[in-house]
């Protein structure tokens, strides 16, 4: 599998060639069973990969925290709900959502763990979303998903192999 550093320069080397596969996916793949194509190999990958090895989610997005979610991940962190609010967060630029201040991601420890632990908000615990259903409908946004995370690298080209297509002009 491609390493964490690289795989950001790999996916820029493929652009062309993701974006001709999403279109010949969008025009012949069938939903439920690129779905179960999805999911079979998150799961195969996923088993055996250590996410805190990499973390290139965490460093190049802004984490976004649910107002739902505050209260707990204060209390874990043992502070206010002001004091997480005034250390941490930001409104996003649509003054809707709460959003980590920085990138990398204010909850990011040195050693790939995230401070909050199993209270960290679900669309972090499902990123890159590659055993969600529906992936046909998101494959424009899973070409910026690629550029960062290694396992969905691996995953759009695995599923080229699948599906027999040729790489090359």
């Amino acid at each position: 599998m491609i390493t964490p550093d690289k795989v950001q320069q790999a996916a820029e080397l493929k652009e062309e060639e993701n974006y001709r596969f999403r279109t010949f996916l969008k025009g012949h793949a069938d939903e439920e069973k690129l779905d179960k194509q999805f999911l079979e190999l998150h799961n195969e990958l996923f088993s055996d990969y250590d996410c805190s090895k990499c973390r290139n989610c965490c460093r190049l997005y802004k984490g976004s925290i649910p107002a739902e979610d505050i209260e707990n991940d204060a209390r874990h962190l043992g502070i206010s709900e002001e004091q997480f609010i005034d250390f941490f967060l930001e409104k996003d630029e649509y003054g809707l959502e709460y959003q980590t201040k920085h990138k990398p991601c204010d909850f990011l420890n040195g050693d790939g763990e995230c401070k909050l632990g199993e209270c960290r908000p679900e669309n972090c615990k499902n990123y890159p979303y590659t055993n969600q259903p529906e992936r046909l409908h998101s494959l424009l946004g899973f070409l910026d998903i690629i550029s960062i995370c290694p396992v969905a690298y691996e995953i759009f080209e695995r599923l080229k192999k699948e599906y027999g297509f040729r790489t090359k002009k």
